[in-house]
């Protein structure tokens, strides 16, 4: 299909970021986009001209035992049980008053997959988790024994009675947060964990029994060497994980490491670029194959999504629209809006956007409040970010299906400067389909490449958001 020669020409290729860590893109648009809406629409209004059978649900547990010093994360430390009680009996009120939203137009409602997140979700008590599936299933009707169900831990809450439930109701993933089985690493990233306590939470979790186990490590942190990563690669290896992510590591304004972090830019980018290449090689000749800059899968193994949908009509709305979110800081995805709740990184706001959460009526979760219009160019934009940062890359038949239109006609500039870097190429997917795809180094550099691919609007909306 495509090759840097049949590129239109433009007058200017956008700039990459001289840094290969920009911006993390896990979503699209990032919620510092969202702006509140005085007289937001009905749910019951979004959801009716939406396909309902291939909807995903994700829960927002907005409760951590700690705060790691690089978090940014929607989350408060240390809610006592009257704080969290009291956010599942918002939960519910909340998913009632989804699922009747959803239930507006009388088609059924079919959930293909859930996610817990956070924060960490096990910070809840296995009462409290117990609760939080029940109201999943008996009021949004979600089946969780039947669907791929992903759910986040943390070596201290990794417990056996929390895990007991998780597993007892079909959890199919389990991914906990080590970042480095080096006690001095996780000190630095003001982390305090030790390596026994983790090994022994990843022991616990493989008597359980969950088909899929996913091992969290970061780059980047002081003092990190390529030796010092490969021992915690190592460690991670030794419980043959079905997953391992790298992660960068980031420091951004509000967190605990950004008043102590003052390595030099340049010096900082090489040591990560040297450690994730290395922490890359490492998992490829140990028998993992990469998914995306920071996902590896073991050659083989199973995955949550498996046994999920293989519609391909189903697999395409999933990638522009059909999230359910409930709980603070969770967010829904419908075709022509993606909402929110309010969202904050510094510790007094979060506290107080969960107790508005908790004092919230049921009659203002009807409405969408906090939110970002999604029009067609938007649309575009996120497919786009959500393949061509994948190994497999962007299929330009799936992209024309969609948009009647190619993605380099559509973003000619774009890809013109990944082409002039020589990150991009065109390749085959399925059925001999053309497919642009990246180029091991320009993996590397994916956190510069997704930014390039925001709208001006989106640019503009994080520019004039004030982190809090």
């Amino acid at each position: 299909m495509a090759t840097s020669l049949s590129l239109p020409l433009v007058p200017r290729r956008p700039d990459i970021p001289e840094t290969p860590y920009k911006q993390y893109v896990y979503a699209y648009p990032h919620q510092k986009a969202y702006r509140y809406l005085e007289n937001g629409p009905l749910l019951g209004d979004l959801w009716k001209d939406e396909r309902l059978d291939a909807l995903s649900l994700y829960v927002h547990i907005p409760f951590c035992e700690m705060r790691c010093g690089f978090c940014n994360l929607f989350t408060r430390t240390g809610a006592p049980e009257e704080v969290t009680g009291a956010f599942l009996g918002a939960l519910e009120r909340q998913a009632r008053v989804t699922r009747e939203a959803l239930e507006v137009k009388g088609d059924p409602v079919r959930f293909r997959m859930a996610a817990f997140g956070g924060g960490t979700p096990t910070y809840l008590t296995a009462g409290e988790l117990t609760r939080l599936c029940d109201l999943c299933e008996e009021v949004m009707g979600a089946d969780l024994r039947a669907v791929p169900w992903s759910v986040e831990t943390s070596p201290a809450t990794a417990t056996a009675d929390r895990l007991a439930v998780l597993a007892e109701r079909g959890a199919t993933r389990l991914s906990i947060g080590v970042q480095s089985f080096v006690d001095a690493e996780a000190r630095a990233a003001v982390r305090p964990q030790r390596r026994a306590e983790v090994e022994a939470a990843l022991a616990r979790l493989r008597e359980a029994g969950f088909p899929v186990l996913n091992i969290d490590l970061i780059y980047g942190i002081d003092g990190q060497t390529e030796r010092s990563f490969e021992v915690s690669l190592d460690a991670a290896l030794a419980w043959e994980p079905e997953e391992i992510y790298l992660y960068p590591l980031y420091v951004r304004p509000l967190t605990g490491l950004s008043s102590r972090h003052d390595r030099d830019g340049r010096r900082w980018d090489e040591q990560r670029l040297r450690l994730y290449r290395h922490g890359r090689d490492h998992l490829l000749s140990h028998g993992y194959e990469q998914t995306s800059m920071r996902v590896f899968r073991r050659r083989g193994a199973g995955q949550a999504g498996a046994d999920g949908p293989r519609d391909e009509s189903i697999a395409e709305y999933n990638q522009q629209a059909g999230m359910v979110g409930l709980g603070v800081g969770a967010r829904s995805f419908t075709t022509g809006l993606h909402y929110t709740t309010d969202y904050a990184v510094a510790i007094p706001e979060v506290r107080r956007i969960i107790d508005d959460y908790l004092a919230t009526p049921d009659e203002e979760f009807r409405r969408a409040r906090w939110a970002f219009r999604m029009d067609e160019d938007e649309r575009r934009r996120m497919l786009v970010l959500q393949l061509l940062l994948e190994v497999e890359g962007l299929p330009a038949g799936l992209y024309r299906r969609r948009f009647g239109s190619s993605p380099l006609e559509d973003f000619p500039g774009e890809f013109g400067a990944l082409a002039d870097r020589g990150w991009l190429e065109p390749g085959a997917g399925e059925g001999g389909e053309a497919v642009l795809r990246l180029t091991p180094e320009g993996l590397a550099w994916a956190d510069a490449i997704g930014p390039l691919f925001f709208s001006p609007r989106v640019k503009e909306a994080m520019a004039a958001y004030r982190d809090r």
